[in-house]
């Protein structure tokens, strides 16, 4: 009988084969963040709000709709962590760090938002990512999204997903080309959702990227941040498209990738996939040069990207299954004593040991099918005595004798 109590909306259990699946994206991660340098970093859960409100902005539908933010017992404003860049930038200031530049971190961990739950989406959910804080050449770019690409083949995904990427160019350019856009969409406001209208008074760059298709026939006219880039953002782009050719990662130029932030810069990038629906992009990411000193530090260059990790698993799967155990089946007491000393010097010494708490040998054998179990360890009285015990193997059904005292001899070390 289920229980009337239930996961709040948007959040879910990971069950053990869900675990796995989250496990073998964050151990991707981790191998290939090691390869290249970077260390993890793990940062809490709960920030104070302003480490959010003023790295994200007020004018963002992050800040303003979707914070789980309230007041603590001591009447201090804190957010549970709607994204880890920002705390992960708040860490390097707060510890220290700056000296150690270039500074390679990444991480993994849970993300709240209070937003509408769709497929791959929640409102408790995981995320891998790095950061890279130092770095202001094409090269810190170009590192990144490799990166990215590798951690994708690690997983077998990267022949499923493809690379968009575009530049959002420097301060100059980004502030003619916000005049130019504005004043085109400002032409057409009676065509736009109420969503961008809204956006348009407070972050118009937003317009770009929204999923209305009747937005969509808007900007499909909209003017190019190409028309409107630097000689000097100009050649940043072009050294980072010439990294990536020279890597063979291939990738299209989608001038409708935006950040709606003014500390975004340059590289915006997103690996998208068509297996999940409308919201395809799976991991996302950009050049963050303003951030630190909007939290009020030094300026400090910044790269990175996110993935999400239920996305990723949904489409990489749990991968390789978990080692079947072996079953130990004691009959009678005195074999009952003898299995809990056979089982903690098994398992020490690396195999994966069912012990059941209670019942006959039926009973105690089906439980061992039950756990799939390779094998059984089969110990009763007369197995005592003669210092043996029988080893079944439970698919074939064959059995031999081992020695007590040297039965992971026999053992197989996987099944």
């Amino acid at each position: 009988m289920a229980s009337k109590l239930q996961p709040i909306r948007g959040t879910h259990d990971l069950l053990p084969e869900a675990c796995r699946a989250h496990a073998r994206v964050e151990q991707a991660c981790l191998r290939v963040a090691a390869r290249y340098g970077y260390g993890e970093i793990r940062t809490p859960i709960l920030e104070v709000t302003p480490v959010f409100s003023r790295s994200l902005g007020d004018a963002t539908d992050v800040v303003q709709k979707e914070m789980y933010t309230f007041d603590d017992r001591g009447g201090e404003s804190v957010t549970m962590r709607p994204e880890n860049t920002a705390s992960v930038a708040r860490a390097v200031l707060s510890n220290g760090l700056l000296d150690q530049v270039p500074l390679k971190l990444h991480y993994a961990g849970p993300m709240f938002r209070y937003e509408r739950p769709q497929k791959g989406r929640y409102r408790q959910f995981h995320q891998i990512g790095v950061e890279l804080f130092g770095v202001p050449e094409p090269a810190g770019d170009i590192e990144i999204i490799a990166m990215g690409a590798d951690v994708l083949g690690e997983l077998g995904l990267l022949d499923n997903v493809r690379l968009e990427i575009n530049t959002l160019g420097d301060t100059e350019s980004r502030e003619a080309y916000r005049v130019a856009l504005v004043a085109f969409l400002q032409a057409r406001r009676d065509q736009l959702s109420d969503e961008s209208e809204e956006r348009l008074e407070r972050n118009p760059m937003r317009v770009l990227d929204s999923k209305s298709e009747a937005d969509k026939a808007v900007v499909a006219d909209a003017p190019s941040i190409f028309d409107h880039l630097t000689d000097e953002a100009r050649a940043f782009f072009d050294a980072v498209l010439a990294g990536l050719d020279a890597l063979g990662i291939a990738y299209e130029v989608n001038p409708r990738i935006v950040r709606g932030l003014d500390y975004y810069c340059h590289t915006a990038f997103e690996f998208i996939t068509t297996e999940l629906g409308a919201q395809g992009t799976v991991i996302g990411g950009g050049r963050y040069d303003g951030l630190m000193q909007q939290m009020g530090g030094p300026a400090l260059p910044g790269v990175g990207w996110a993935g999400g990790i239920e996305r990723l698993s949904m489409m990489a799967g749990a991968g390789e299954e978990a080692a079947r155990p072996i079953a130990l089946v004691p009959v009678g007491e005195t074999a009952e004593q003898r299995a809990l000393v056979l089982a903690r010097e098994l398992r020490g010494q690396g195999f994966a040991i069912d012990l059941g708490y209670r019942g006959n040998l039926k009973r105690r054998m089906q439980r061992a099918n039950k756990a799939q179990a390779s094998h059984a360890l089969i110990l009763g009285d007369d197995e005592l005595e003669r210092g043996v015990v029988i080893l079944r193997d439970l698919d074939s059904g064959e059995q031999t004798e081992l020695s007590i005292d040297r039965v992971s001899e026999g053992l197989p070390r996987r099944a």
